[in-house]
């Protein structure tokens, strides 16, 4: 029996416009826009629909801008019958996938995702973090380089394992600079320093986890209705007090994305949704198994198609 597994893309993928079609050709869907706007107390469809683009990437925006999008997609997907076994988000879009598996409402995952935001941008001083993508390595050859570079005094670590040959690093701005001249020392193929605007996923993000954890406290996490696979160990989770813990652990830990899909496979997941802008994760679960069917949802055209496409193998 075939298995799909919904999943959700991350910071980076943004862009202005993104939902619009769906907002436009589904009431629910624009409900969600609208009701973004009321939670947030400011205009967030707006700044989606109109940008600038230098506005919405802004950390506090990007958040809750891509979670309300993807959610947004996600009623025209569940309207046209398409539902999933598994869930999972790259990052922020974890986020996403609790919403979709029932654990947290719209409202509140947004209220949580704004803040997170803001504490992501507190942690670290604008310019003294950074990440970089490291090509061609593998994690453990990396992982002894980073070991390596924070024991003699410049924080770094991995901080997304993508997919087979593409690692994140983050850290202090001297410590990912220092891997990355080790790491094409020792035979990656290249260092692709990213444009964020703090050291995401690393240890100097541990007093936004400590806020954060305050902020989940007050808010309402129930067990999932279906199983998110977490970020943080690549396993199955459903229990409410989990779900808090990992979110927490989550903002300095790694995100096992390779693992996450690995595990989704095992459980027989054999065709996987992207639902939000972009196609980044259908192209790392491509590089990860290429026999898997990958479909990215981000607009009315691609809802209807994936829809069609479904119906077509159940017959």
């Amino acid at each position: 029996m075939s298995k799909i597994a919904f999943v959700f893309p991350g910071q980076g993928s943004q862009k202005v416009g993104m939902g619009q079609s769906v907002s436009e050709a589904n009431e629910q869907a624009k409900a969600i826009f609208t009701k973004a706007d009321e939670t947030l107390e400011y205009p967030l469809s707006s700044i989606i629909k109109d940008g600038p683009q230098s506005e919405l990437t802004l950390t506090t925006n990007a958040q809750p801008a891509l979670l309300t999008t993807s959610i947004a997609i996600l009623q025209c997907l569940r309207e046209a019958g398409v539902h999933a076994d598994y869930t999972a988000g790259h990052s922020l879009g974890e986020y996403t996938a609790l919403v979709a598996s029932g654990s947290m409402s719209f409202e509140e995952a947004l209220y949580t995702v704004h803040k997170r935001g803001q504490f992501m941008e507190e942690a670290v001083p604008n310019g003294e973090g950074t990440m970089a993508a490291i090509l061609g390595m593998g994690r453990e050859a990396l992982q002894s380089i980073t070991d390596e570079i924070t024991k003699a005094g410049d924080a770094v670590q991995l901080a997304n394992l993508n997919c087979p040959g593409q690692i994140v690093i983050s850290g202090t701005k001297a410590g990912v600079e220092k891997a990355g001249v080790l790491a094409k020392e020792h035979g990656a193929k290249r260092v692709l320093p990213l444009q964020v605007s703090g050291p995401f996923h690393s240890v100097l993000m541990k007093p936004a986890a400590e806020k954060l954890a305050a902020i989940l406290e007050k808010i309402s996490i129930t067990d999932t209705k279906i199983p998110v696979i977490s970020n943080v160990t690549a396993n199955e989770m459903t229990s409410a007090s989990e779900i808090k813990k990992k979110l927490v652990e989550q903002l300095y830990s790694p995100v096992l994305w390779e693992d996450s899909i690995e595990k989704m496979l095992s459980l027989g997941v054999d065709t996987f949704i992207e639902i939000g802008p972009g196609k980044v994760l259908s192209g790392l679960i491509k590089k990860i198994n290429r026999q898997v069917q990958t479909f990215a949802v981000q607009d009315i055209e691609s809802c209807n198609e994936v829809a069609k496409a479904l119906q077509e193998v159940k017959q």
